[in-house]
């Protein structure tokens, strides 16, 4: 039996509980049967990007991310904005993958749950960084949802069907399940 595609999950908070992070295990919660998902755990214990680390050996929690990086099928995203644009520890977290070469060419999309109005400087960010990686952005999974805490249920992800409908399909778009083929562009 064939091994179903991975799907790496990145959020940009270090915040316990945040918004992002729910929506990432929400998306695993909901995620077709077809594809695995795991929660990428470690943007905390990353050190501040040193171009003279970049180097083998790489700094354990640097190799665990790009490993992590490299035996994912697709990339899913889910940061905040700070000060118009990424919070530090997540830019942190991608410069270390522009030396590697495990994102380039890797679908990667992100979902944007900020607030209407907020949240564009992340994106403009993330798809310039995401260029020099060359990470193939999935455009069609890119996605924009509404979420609020009250929507959160007793089992911390949120209950919106809509909201859980839409994470089940960026996922499936992101995996190639939809017709993904057509939809790449190179970032």
């Amino acid at each position: 039996m064939p091994t179903l595609p991975l799907i790496l999950l990145l959020s940009g908070s270090l915040r316990t509980g945040s918004s992002n992070e729910t929506v990432l295990r929400t998306a695993q919660a909901v995620a077709p049967s077809q594809v695995r998902t795991v929660l990428y755990d470690g943007l905390a214990e990353l050190p501040h990007f040193n171009p003279d680390d970049d180097a083998d050996p790489l700094p354990a929690p640097v190799a665990g991310l790009r490993a992590a990086i490299s035996e994912a099928a697709a990339v899913l995203i889910c940061t905040p904005e700070y000060a118009g644009t990424l919070p530090g520890s997540f830019k942190n977290l991608l410069d270390w993958t522009v030396g590697g070469t495990e994102i380039c060419d890797k679908p990667v999309a992100w979902v944007n749950a900020a607030a209407p109005g907020r949240g564009q400087g992340a994106e403009v960010t993330l798809r310039t960084v995401l260029g020099y990686t060359g990470a193939a952005i999935v455009e069609s999974a890119c996605a924009r949802i509404q979420v609020a805490p009250r929507m959160v249920g007793a089992d911390g992800l949120f209950t919106d069907p809509g909201v859980r409908e839409q994470l089940s399909q960026v996922l499936g778009l992101l995996a190639g399940l939809h017709g993904r083929a057509s939809e790449l562009d190179r970032a």
